[in-house]
């Protein structure tokens, strides 16, 4: 089974590729920004945006982990064409691509962001999206591909599997995340700034979980199929703060500063079809998952 994965230098996608090498696929990495980090995978230097160069790529591949996009908002928000560009057309040049080589299925990565504008705290697979409620460019791009790949297969025949993730954490995160952001504070002895109390939450998921429920989704049960990834309960602001206080081996101080307007303060989106559908929910639990985290920033980030 030859396997590619686009973003596969990333942070999300390096996990999904240690998954795929565990199961005993030939990988394939298509990124254009940075090499892999293990050497025993098949590197190609492609741009996305670039048909010829996708096509030509993907001619001997079964299955496409497309997780390669603009996925830091702020980014999205300074480069909007770019960002429109890299996450829509490179999207539909995969998608074209997997057709004309007759690719097995493109297995998506989109996110509980599209969730944004729908009514209501709990949400699933079936909740309708309010585009006037999108709130950012990023989350369209998402929405506009999820409608790509849906024409795609009612026009085409190209199977797909979407995974819209929760927000995920882990080693090799990106430094400007906030996970990541608290940690340098305490590595540098500088207090943790919460804004307001602290409440705002996300249903944080563990990486190796999140890549995992990759690996359930090459099972025929998932074809045709848009699944929520998605971790297994509310995690504040606060509660990361006062984790990575608890973690430390130093005294880490938190400051609370006024409260930001117009920040999110999240939905938790519904498991239940992919447990149902694939037996897959999280199993590691956020303190644990963090004692892996704070190790590997150790090691690889934050030393002086």
């Amino acid at each position: 089974m030859k396997s590619m994965v686009t973003g596969g230098s990333g942070f999300i996608g390096s996990h999904v590729v240690d998954k795929l090498v565990e199961l005993g696929h030939e990988v394939v990495v298509l990124d254009h920004r940075s090499r892999p980090h293990r050497d025993d995978v098949e590197f190609r230097d492609v741009d996305i945006i670039d048909f010829s160069s996708v096509l030509d790529a993907t001619s001997d591949i079964d299955y496409i982990f497309h997780l390669a996009a603009m996925s830091n908002v702020n980014h999205v928000f300074e480069k909007p064409i770019y960002s429109v560009q890299l996450n829509v057309s490179g999207t539909a040049n995969i998608l074209e691509a997997a057709r004309r080589n007759k690719c097995k299925r493109v297995i998506f990565a989109s996110t509980v962001w599209v969730y944004t504008g729908c009514d209501g705290t709990y949400v699933d697979e079936e909740s309708p999206f309010f585009m006037p409620g999108a709130g950012h460019i990023y989350s369209s791009t998402k929405i506009s591909c999820e409608f790509l790949i849906c024409d795609y297969q009612k026009l085409y025949g190209v199977p797909y599997t979407i995974l819209r993730y929760g927000i995920p954490y882990g080693p090799r995160m990106r430094k400007e995340l906030v996970i990541p952001i608290f940690l340098k504070k305490a590595f540098n002895n500088e207090p943790i700034t919460i804004a307001g109390d602290g409440s705002q939450y996300r249903n944080f998921i563990y990486v190796e979980d999140l890549a995992q429920a990759h690996i359930k989704s090459l099972n025929d049960k998932a074809e045709n199929q848009i699944l929520n990834v998605e971790g297994m309960r509310r995690i504040s602001i606060k509660e990361i703060a006062e984790t990575i206080r608890k973690l430390m081996d130093h005294d880490v101080s938190l400051e609370f500063i006024p409260e930001r307007p117009g920040d999110y303060e999240g939905k938790e989106a519904s498991n239940e079809k992919i447990k149902r559908l694939l037996g897959w929910e999280p199993k590691i639990d956020f303190e644990d998952g963090m004692k892996e985290t704070i190790d590997w920033f150790k090691q690889n980030r934050f030393q002086k």
